[in-house]
């Protein structure tokens, strides 16, 4: 291992799984009841609203969830009173995330997503994260039992998506595993051909845009994972994904981007800027720098205006709030964990957050 993993801790738990019917009415919620909170301070005297909207048409063109758990985290402050510590988590609230497809119900929750994206004239951002062997036995180990059991969840996602727009990252960390030595041998024929099979079939569908996961500015290896990159596919794939999950500058995701791009026939790329705002933690365990670090803060927001052609869009893949594992006393990956992401809000020096 590198140390420089970035998306191992990211599959949500069944808490954080929305059904199709409650997506379906989303659009229509004006308030929750989640009891979700740190119970710590955050008076204020000042009117906040409890609701999430859409953004601007032109802010860009990605779906806001009205009932994600941070819109619930704003409506439990607001209804305790905690109306300065609202105002800090509608700063995630009111951004497009990424939503990470569950492993049972996978055509109900792509139909979901992307029924109420489009229905409100968006774009939904769908994150895939089912691999066999996924994260190696770590804090996110698990995945699809077979390959055959992985190609009916894909397909189970693609019937979802149907012919709506969705904007798909695919198995954050799986070719990165397939480099660094961390996915055994015989396993690694078959997670390629998933992974080739996986970009085909949703490259099929009429409006869907695939970006495959391809590591972060931390790894710094184009050198070493542009050939595994086109073997699982890229090339008819829209693109590759960089620093999912992980926090390293924008400037520095750009240029590797660029440097990998420039291996892989030109191919665009999106950057994670959900948690980059400070840049990546320097400090403590090197292997576990990207779990739940300190002093972090939110990053640009999401938009399809970039400082770069190539990077076709900013994305919140890691919903900025939810755990990385069970590290520097977070709850288990995928859990929401007010105290963090109240702190990741705090530190946020985007304008416009």
């Amino acid at each position: 291992m590198y140390g420089m993993r970035g998306a191992c801790s990211r599959a949500p738990s069944a808490g954080a799984r929305v059904s199709a019917a409650v997506l379906a009415a989303a659009l229509l919620l004006t308030g929750c009841s989640s009891t979700d909170g740190d119970g710590k301070g955050g008076e204020d005297t000042g009117a906040v609203s409890a609701t999430v909207t859409q953004r601007p048409e032109e802010a860009g063109p990605f779906w806001v969830n009205p009932d994600s758990r941070a819109a619930r985290q704003v409506a439990a402050y607001v209804r305790t009173g905690r109306k300065a510590d609202a105002r800090q988590i509608r700063k995630i609230a009111e951004q497009p995330t990424g939503e990470w497809i569950g492993p049972e119900n996978p055509e109900q929750e792509a139909r979901g997503f992307t029924e109420a994206a489009a229905r409100a004239g968006r774009t939904a951002i769908l994150v895939l994260y089912d691999i066999p062997h996924r994260d190696c036995g770590q804090y996110s180990q698990g995945g699809a039992a077979d390959g055959d059991s992985y190609r009916a969840w894909i397909d189970g996602v693609a019937r979802g998506i149907g012919d709506r727009a969705a904007t798909v990252i695919l198995e954050p960390d799986a070719v990165l595993h397939l480099v660094d030595g961390c996915t055994p041998d015989e396993f690694q024929e078959e997670r390629y051909d998933l992974l080739k099979g996986a970009v085909a079939e949703l490259k099929a569908l009429k409006r869907a845009k695939v970006y495959v996961d391809a590591g972060n500015a931390g790894w710094g290896h184009p050198d070493e994972i542009y050939e595994p990159l086109l073997r699982a596919g890229v090339g008819q794939a829209d693109g590759f994904a960089v620093n999912v999950s992980n926090f390293y500058s924008t400037e520095d995701s750009l240029a590797y981007g660029r440097r990998l791009s420039a291996k892989v026939g030109g191919k665009h790329f999106v950057v994670d800027t959900s948690r980059n705002g400070n840049g990546p933690y320097t400090s403590g365990d090197p292997d576990e720098r990207w779990c739940n670090p300190p002093g972090r803060a939110l990053g640009e927001p999401p938009t399809a205006k970039t400082a770069d052609p190539l990077a076709d869009a900013y994305l919140w893949v890691k919903r900025p709030g939810e755990s990385d594992g069970t590290c520097k006393g977070g709850p288990k990956a995928g859990d929401w964990w007010p105290d963090y992401a109240l702190k990741l809000a705090r530190a946020s020096k985007q304008p416009s957050l």
